[in-house]
């Protein structure tokens, strides 16, 4: 198949990309206990992505996601906890942060997610989705969506490449 230029691939290596978009829009939570007016909203658990593009990406990533669709913070760890990237967002635009120090700038959280993994993910949609709202969201589909036990499964078919996108997390506040 010949190579189309005018198609945007991404820059940064993988496998340190995609946890972090991962772990943006889905993974295993934990919703912290609340912690009074105003507290943030929280998660910790793990999620798994796969982009099926040419050659197909995958991750799967421990996270740590703090904040609202409007603000917050992302922290995407590998299995023996390493820290593979933080990324953060405002009205402003979006950043992340590499653990060597390396860092880039972005819009939003759309672009910088499609920026590393080719694919831009709903933010907004995914902080619903870990609260146990079925938010529709333009070409995604939601497989499976089951807050009292942990569970989120959603597919991205339109436009190409397909995503999907798994989380699972432990229900409930302690």
């Amino acid at each position: 198949m010949p190579s189309n230029p005018a198609r945007r691939t991404p820059t940064m290596a993988w496998p340190a990309a995609l946890p972090l978009l991962a772990a943006l829009l889905a993974g295993c939570a934990t919703p912290p206990p609340p912690a009074g007016e105003g507290a943030e909203p929280a998660w910790s658990g793990r999620l798994a992505l796969l982009v099926q593009a040419e050659p197909p990406q995958r991750a799967s990533v421990a996270f740590d996601l703090r904040g609202r669709p409007q603000r917050g913070e992302l922290l995407l760890s590998g299995p023996l906890g390493q820290t593979l990237a933080q990324v953060r967002w405002d009205e402003a635009g979006a950043w992340l942060q590499r653990p060597d120090g390396t860092a880039e700038r972005h819009p939003d959280m759309a672009a910088l997610t499609e920026a590393l993994t080719g694919a831009a993910l709903p933010l907004a949609a995914l902080f619903d989705w870990l609260d146990g709202r079925p938010t529709e969201v333009a070409g995604w589909k939601l497989l499976d969506l089951d807050a009292a036990a942990g569970r989120l499964h959603a597919r991205r078919h339109a436009p190409a490449p397909l995503v999907d996108l798994r989380v699972a997390w432990q229900p409930g506040r302690p």
